[in-house]
């Protein structure tokens, strides 16, 4: 199953979850009861902490919840914040890092690179949650669209179309979706 945000990044090949922790997690646990697939492949955009270029392709099966207070040493956390799914096989481990916030904050989020965080997305740390818990393979394939800086919704709304295609062309090529 090929699971997408939604709002403007949908697919018609792929279901809308929602958009941020979340209603992603909310609406993937509702599709994951009701019809539980056999694996889980998330697409969308992402942001880059700086190692990786707009319109680099990043494919990952782990995703964190780290916020920017951890990094200033302003907060911890209990709980596990770092899912490592391991199911899915790519030549880069780079872990997506998820929030309902988006970084600006361009020498700050060059922290996140210390710890194997690679990029951000809203959503993905909530669905390898929830995959996790159903025993569901997933994996993440994202589109970078912008830099965590202060002009990171600037660049995403002037990116995103050019991205999108370009997501849809890896796909294609990837042989995971079926041209039209």
């Amino acid at each position: 199953m090929i699971v997408c945000a939604g709002d403007i990044e949908t697919f018609d090949f792929a279901i809308p979850i929602g958009i941020g922790l979340i209603n992603s997690a909310v609406n993937l646990t509702r599709l994951c009861l009701f019809d539980k697939p056999d694996y889980l492949i998330f697409i969308g955009s992402a942001g880059s902490y700086g190692k990786y270029n707009i319109f680099d392709i990043v494919e990952s099966s782990s995703g964190a919840n780290i916020e920017l207070s951890f990094l200033e040493d302003k907060s911890y956390t209990p709980l596990d914040n770092v899912i490592r799914t391991h199911n899915m096989t790519f030549n880069d481990e780079t872990i997506v890092n998820s929030s309902n916030y988006i970084t600006i904050d361009f020498e700050l989020s060059k922290e996140f690179e210390q710890y194997g965080v690679g990029i951000e997305n809203m959503e993905f740390f909530s669905l390898c949650s929830v995959a996790k818990e159903f025993d569901i393979p997933i994996a993440g394939i994202f589109v970078v669209t912008n830099y965590t800086n202060k002009e990171a919704h600037k660049d995403f709304l002037k990116n995103h179309q050019e991205a999108i295609d370009k997501l849809i062309k890896y796909l294609e090529e990837k042989k995971l979706i079926i041209k039209k």
